[in-house]
């Protein structure tokens, strides 16, 4: 079939043509934003999962709606060695100057300068800023006192009023939140905690890796009961099915029931190779239907595929003392591994291994899901360490 006409969309982040099996993390946040228009407050929304579940997709989409319904937005990613004010900043850019009109109101007026001053950009002597406005006589908030969550708070408190003119709201999204440091969390905690005790018109969620949870109860003693969590694992087999055949009949292709089954198998339900699957198969079948023997072939591409890319770039960040670590982890297929046993494979005490852990969970390469046991971020890495051991 055409490779023009590929339906399915592997890529980190890229949106699929059909996002299933998150019904209930759509509800949800749909229903916080009709709270919000309607003058009640919302529960933040905390997402978390292995890698190439659909988190960074997810968020997307729900960035997408309220965007669409005109709402003060803006989605950033927590990289390491970035703060949250130069993340939040490269993307408050675009939203103040759709705010900075010359006919806004003063309440307006006020957040852009609010928020102007949290980007520490200063008046030139004509009193103008570099968004065109003279703002010298607005009265705002001070947000450039260096600290972080009253700073980043009385940003948010402003928009949020100045949404409230257009009966909207401020909605905030923050992707691989286990990068982001502890400050950092705390200030977005205590903005998720004041908003609700104030009433701001905001909507906030947070996603990250399983540590999230944990990460976000160390920063703050009191986030376990501040968020709605939500645990985001492999789609369910109905799911899967969909988000394979609802692509494909709009090009008007169809998959036999033999292929379905073998790819719900073979993918194991996680949406990034669901996708890489889908695209494989798409080249692989000549025709309609999609079936058992193009899912057989396409299941050999999707690996070399995943192979070469995904899981590599990972693989190759490891020194080879790393390697060793997660090839004895690897034994325990999808684990979780405890550190005593792979510290007997490896002929060492687990103490002389700590450090060696530490870098793979820096490095985002494993995590902890409970204290003396290790797991992989990554689905499937196991078999593909096996692979390597065996090649």
């Amino acid at each position: 079939m055409d490779k023009r006409e590929d339906p399915y969309s592997p890529g980190a982040g890229r949106a699929p043509f059909a996002l299933t099996g998150r019904a209930q993390q759509t509800e949800d946040f749909e229903t916080a934003v009709l709270r919000i228009e309607s003058g009640l407050d919302a529960r933040p929304l905390a997402f978390y999962g292995l890698r190439g579940v659909g988190k960074t997709v997810l968020l997307r989409s729900l960035y997408e709606k309220v965007k669409a319904r005109k709402w003060i937005t803006a989605i950033v990613e927590g990289r390491p060695g970035k703060d949250l004010r130069s993340l939040i900043g490269e993307e408050l850019e675009e939203v103040l100057a759709d705010l900075a009109k010359p006919k806004a109101s003063q309440t307006v007026l006020k957040a852009v300068k609010t928020a102007l001053s949290f980007l520490h950009l200063q008046v030139n002597t004509e009193g103008a800023f570099s968004l065109g406005l003279d703002l010298s006589s607005v009265d705002s908030s001070n947000a450039a006192t260096g600290n972080i969550a009253g700073d980043f708070g009385r940003v948010v408190r402003d928009l949020s009023f100045a949404a409230e003119k257009s009966n909207t709201g401020v909605a905030l999204f923050f992707d691989e939140a286990q990068e982001m440091s502890t400050e950092d969390l705390q200030a977005i905690n205590t903005l998720a905690h004041r908003a609700s005790q104030e009433r701001y018109r905001l909507v906030l969620a947070i996603a990250g890796l399983p540590t999230l949870p944990g990460i976000l109860a160390e920063s703050n003693s009191y986030v376990e009961r501040l968020y709605a969590y939500h645990e985001l694992g492999p789609l369910s087999a109905e799911a899967t099915a969909a988000a394979l055949t609802e692509p494909a009949a709009f090009r008007n292709v169809e998959w036999t029931d033999g292929a379905i089954d073998f790819a719900v198998r073979a993918t194991g339900g996680f949406s990034y190779f669901v996708q890489e699957f889908g695209s494989a198969s798409w080249a692989s079948a000549k025709a309609s239907p999609i079936n058992l023997k193009d899912a057989r072939r396409a299941d050999r591409l999707a690996q070399e595929s995943l192979d070469t890319g995904f899981f590599k770039s990972r693989w190759t960040r490891a020194t080879d003392a790393q390697k060793a670590y997660l090839q004895a982890m690897s034994l325990d297929g999808e684990g979780p591994s405890t550190t005593a046993g792979i510290a007997a494979r490896l002929g060492k005490e687990p103490t002389a291994l700590s450090p060696r852990r530490a870098e793979l969970i820096t490095k985002g390469l494993i995590y902890s899901p409970r204290q003396g046991a290790v797991a992989f971020t990554v689905p499937k890495m196991a078999d593909f360490i096996k692979r390597q051991v065996t090649d």
